[in-house]
C-alpha cells in the first residue's frame, strides 16, 4: 500500500498551557468552555510567524493529542449514545491523534498568545497556527450527520 511507505514527521512550533490537567476534565468544543483561558507559547524560532496575527479575532490551533489512547476506528462521542465512525466525530482516539481547535485570540506579547475558548488538555505541542476568516471557513449550506439529532446534545450550552 503507498500511503503506508510515506514516513511523515512533525516537530511543535510551541507548547499550549491550559488550566485542564486530565483530558477528561477539558471542554467537548471550546464554544462550551465558558471563560477558560490559556496561553499559547510559541518557541522563540518561530515567533516572526506570528507577524500581522494580531488583526485576527479567532484561529486555528492544530496540535498533537499526547495524551490519547490507542485509536479505535468506532467511539461513543460526548454528544450521542451510539458508537460512530472515528472520522464522523472529533474524539482524540484518532490514527494520527492530531487536533483542531477553533480559539479566541485576545492578545499577543512577544512569543505568547492569549487565548479564550479553550477546549485542549495543559502542555499540548502544537503543530501549527492558521487565522480563521469568514469567508474562508464558514458555510451555509451545512449538513451536519449525526450530530443534527445528537441525543445529549442539550446537556450542553453554547458560549455565545
Amino acid at each position: 500500500m503507498v500511503g503506508k511507505e510515506i514516513k511523515i514527521e512533525y516537530s511543535p512550533i510551541g507548547i499550549i498551557h491550559t488550566p485542564y490537567k486530565k483530558k477528561e476534565d477539558t471542554p467537548i468544543q471550546g464554544c462550551y468552555s465558558g471563560d477558560s483561558y490559556g496561553e499559547v507559547e510559541i518557541f522563540l524560532e518561530y515567533t516572526g510567524g506570528l507577524k500581522d496575527l494580531e488583526g485576527f479575532s479567532h484561529i486555528f490551533l492544530i496540535y498533537h493529542f499526547h495524551l490519547a489512547g490507542r485509536y479505535s476506528l468506532l467511539k461513543r462521542p460526548f454528544l450521542d449514545k451510539k458508537k460512530k465512525g472515528i472520522f464522523s466525530i472529533r474524539h482524540f482516539d484518532r490514527p494520527n491523534n492530531i487536533g483542531l481547535s477553533l480559539v479566541r485570540l485576545l492578545k499577543i506579547n512577544k512569543n505568547r498568545l492569549e487565548i479564550c475558548e479553550v477546549d485542549i488538555v495543559d502542555k499540548t505541542p502544537l503543530l501549527d497556527i492558521k487565522p480563521y476568516v469568514r469567508d474562508f471557513d464558514s458555510r451555509d449550506d451545512v449538513i451536519e450527520g449525526w450530530y443534527a439529532k445528537a441525543s445529549n446534545k442539550s446537556k450542553y450550552k453554547k458560549n455565545n
